[in-house]
């Protein structure tokens, strides 16, 4: 029997990366799972992936910073599965050479805007389209991914401007719908290797840091997941779990 059998979960940004290693470590444990992404054909194979696998899956090509989007993606959800149990905000924007990586005198304010309205809109909007349905179940489970950038302050201030503000938005959540059984935890990744294609030598600067002295893998992250979608976790909730191989200790 697999972990998450029979729960229907969205993972936004699935079509890659840290989203891609969720979506298949969830259908693994026997969870259906929808794949919402901006990149339809990428997200197709992911779908693809997981029905070889002897899963289920759908995509749902969504812009996360659009309220229309995401009301489709939940509708869509409901339309196929006639449910929401899960709910995976990874969708972020952070992408080199795309983000301007310096002092804040040169952060321009449209990319400031385009940040803050993927990674941290996008997850208000997702909530927002998802949990009237979580609430009419009465339980449900919601990751917020946000990153160790926020707890280091490393990296550039909009993209952990919006992560702090992820994490801080899960506490505020978490409060809020825990009168229905509703769990809302983070994941704070460390910098992690998402891009298979990328110079992987670029990750090697952060190895010193950890505890674990190595790069970080999107499967190193599949776990924490898993177990925060499980009943295993229906205890906790408004947490942190930070996964970066030991480099924030507390």
């Amino acid at each position: 029997m697999g972990r998450l059998n029979d729960r229907v979960i969205i993972v936004t940004g699935g079509a890659q990366g840290i989203g891609r290693a969720f979506a298949l470590g969830f259908a693994r444990e026997g969870a259906k799972v929808a794949i919402a992404d901006t990149n339809g054909p990428k997200a197709e194979s992911v779908v693809a992936e997981i029905g070889e696998a002897g899963g289920e899956a759908m995509a749902v090509v969504t812009d996360v910073s659009s309220q229309e989007d995401t009301e489709a993606m939940a509708s869509s959800v409901i339309e196929r599965w006639g449910q929401i149990d899960g709910l995976v905000n990874n969708a972020a924007f952070f992408q080199r050479p795309q983000i301007t990586v310096g002092p804040i005198e040169k952060l321009t304010v449209e990319e400031w805007d385009r940040v803050m309205a993927v990674n941290l809109r996008g997850p208000f909007l997702t909530c927002r389209a998802v949990v009237p349905h979580m609430k009419e179940r009465q339980s449900g489970k919601i990751i917020n991914l946000g990153s160790g950038t926020a707890l280091s302050g490393r990296s550039t201030t909009h993209y952990v401007a919006s992560k702090g503000g992820v994490l801080a938005f899960t506490r505020v959540l978490a409060r809020e719908v825990g009168d229905w059984n509703i769990n809302v935890n983070a994941i704070a990744p460390g910098s992690t290797a998402s891009d298979p294609d990328a110079d992987q030598t670029k990750y090697l600067g952060r190895v010193p840091d950890r505890a674990l002295k190595r790069v970080e893998d999107p499967q190193d992250l599949v776990g924490t997941g898993i177990f925060l979608m499980s009943s295993e976790s229906d205890f906790i909730s408004g947490q942190t779990m930070v996964v970066d191989g030991g480099a924030a200790l507390h």
